[in-house]
């Protein structure tokens, strides 16, 4: 089973999950290493980028929503500047 799931969400989905009142994270293009200690669900407002895993790579961009399990390690390719709704469960 995949550590990263990448879909699309309607926007009652959105309403329902109470997506608009997350967090907002945003970053700069730039190359990190990133390991999850926590599920994280996020819903991407703006940007693009690759998270490049041992399972292969996973781009995402504005509309996606994505879920990185707990123990993920990875690379974070940010090719334009991101902004995100995050949740950590």
């Amino acid at each position: 089973m995949s550590k990263v799931k990448i879909n699309k969400l309607s926007d009652k989905e959105k309403r329902e999950m109470g997506i608009l009142t997350w967090p907002i994270w945003e970053k700069e293009i730039s190359r990190f290493s990133w390991t999850y200690s926590e599920n994280e669900q996020c819903y991407i407002i703006d940007g693009e980028f690759t998270i490049e895993t041992d399972e292969g790579n996973f781009s995402a961009s504005a509309g996606d929503f994505v879920i990185f399990k707990k123990g993920l390690s990875c690379v974070w390719d940010i090719r334009k500047h991101v902004k995100k709704y995050y949740n950590f469960s």
